[in-house]
């Protein structure tokens, strides 16, 4: 009996419904279908959804346009999820009704702290050509 490798990366079937999700959770923040007085003054982007392999619980990652009130943005969203939930679930079509659980998606202040680091004087002395080289 051949034993399969477990590996952390997500299955294209993990992939393919997280994208769903997130398209979903858009549309539905864009409609304006929740009532919350926070989440009507702002504008909310979803980079991105990871689904856990069952496909029962869908980690959200939000980010609130312009970076402002993201903490408390994700509250809101996490005190809305049932609802988000009875209103997402049906297009997707699944066995069960994953739950979501919304996090504020940090990958553009890493993007920031990263690019940083690369535009830093020590980083472009090292990047830059060598002073032993002939040109």
């Amino acid at each position: 009996m051949v034993k399969k490798a477990t590996t952390s990366a997500p299955s294209q079937r993990m992939l393919r419904v997280g994208e769903r999700v997130r398209h979903e959770i858009s549309a539905l923040l864009a409609r304006g279908e929740i009532i919350d007085p926070l989440l009507e003054t702002v504008t909310i982007t979803v980079p991105e959804v990871r689904m856990t392999p069952d496909l029962k619980l869908a980690n959200v990652y939000v980010m609130p346009l312009g970076g402002g009130d993201a903490e408390e943005v994700a509250a809101a969203l996490n005190a809305h999820a049932k609802f988000i939930r009875g209103r997402v679930t049906p297009a997707l079509g699944l066995k069960y009704a994953p739950q979501f659980r919304f996090f504020v998606d940090d990958t553009f202040d890493e993007f920031g702290r990263i690019d940083a680091i690369l535009r830093s004087d020590r980083v472009q002395r090292d990047l830059g050509p060598r002073e032993d080289e002939d040109e």
